[in-house]
């Protein structure tokens, strides 16, 4: 069986779907915490916003330095072409 290349190209996107998809959920929770009167779901909810919130500091991190690495790349290959 055959490993699969490394394929990182589709890493910025994959990365920012993925903080969408957490400040989606961090605005669904919202909106259930502003709906309900139940202070266990309430408490439930903030406490998972908390973590949504940490989560998307790596994932803004990460986007950071994907975006450095493919610009690096892109300028390494540039001039590794226009040595040629």
């Amino acid at each position: 069986m055959k490993n699969k290349p490394d394929d990182r190209s589709n890493n910025v996107e994959r990365i920012q779907e993925n903080i969408d998809n957490v400040l989606k959920n961090i605005d669904l929770a919202n909106e259930m915490i502003d709906k309900t009167d139940d202070t266990k779901t309430v408490e439930t909810l903030e406490e998972r916003n908390e973590k949504r919130e940490r989560a998307l500091k790596g994932l803004r991190k990460e986007i950071r330095d994907e975006k450095i690495a493919n610009e690096i790349k892109s300028e390494l290959l540039s001039n590794e072409n226009s040595y040629k």
